[in-house]
């Protein structure tokens, strides 16, 4: 039984503009998914560019601690005096301003890894059920 030619005409333009808006909504989302997920390593990247500044820090001071260390021997041996007494305090406390960089910039690596843009991974898990569920309906 036919029920006349304006209602397929219909249904079709009515399809035609459904699956291009699908497309439109698909498009957009997967830029919105893309950015976040740059948001989100754009954000670790910033907490393991710190702590990398840190322990290139540690580093330093520990280069300096290590030639006090070294002066501190020269000046202890050569001259016997109080000099090398000043020179060793000088040495510890560079060694703990080290250690404390150190163990700063390792903790703030540790608490960005892994660098991996969960919120993102998590929304388009979301949005795969989302589709799924809609084409089952």
């Amino acid at each position: 039984m036919v029920t006349g030619p304006d209602r397929g005409t219909d249904e079709r333009h009515s399809l035609g503009r459904l699956v291009s808006q699908l497309s439109e909504q698909g498009a957009r989302l997967v830029r919105a998914e893309i950015d976040l997920a740059k948001a989100e390593m754009a954000a670790r990247a910033k907490q393991a560019g710190i702590g990398i500044g840190l322990l290139v820090g540690a580093g330093l001071f520990g280069f300096f601690a290590f030639a006090t260390l070294i002066a501190t021997a020269v000046l202890g041996l050569s001259n016997a005096v109080d000099a090398w007494l000043a020179a060793l305090i000088v040495a510890v406390v560079l060694l703990i301003i080290t250690a404390i960089l150190g163990l700063l910039g390792k903790n703030r690596l540790q608490s960005g890894m892994p660098p991996t843009p969960e919120a993102a991974k998590e929304n388009v898990k979301l949005d795969v059920e989302a589709v799924k569920g809609g084409i089952r309906s």
